[in-house]
């Protein structure tokens, strides 16, 4: 089974991933910090989705590498494409 984890990078918790708060909310996803990100990069068993608001993405210089972006407000309708055999990141900050 796949896990989900929410990458806490720069001031995401306060902010908050728009549309994604009713996962965020049960705590039925591990947080995870950037330092643990970093380490996992580049493993084939890890897909990164950045899940922010188009302004927010596409006002940002900062993007990972690599990442897919998907949007929060449809996450019922993407989240069953991904493989579950893989750790899946959503990040939103």
């Amino acid at each position: 089974m796949s896990r989900i984890w929410f990458v806490l990078l720069l001031f995401s918790l306060a902010v908050g991933c728009a549309g994604m708060g009713d996962i965020a909310g049960k705590g039925e996803a591990p947080r995870m910090a950037k330092e643990e990100l970093q380490a996992l990069l580049g493993s084939p068993d890890l897909i990164v989705i950045d899940v922010r608001t188009g302004k927010d993405w596409s006002r940002s210089n900062r993007k990972i590498a690599g990442a897919i972006r998907e949007d929060p407000k449809e996450f019922e309708t993407w989240r069953g494409t991904y493989p579950m055999t893989k750790t899946l990141v959503l990040y939103c900050a």
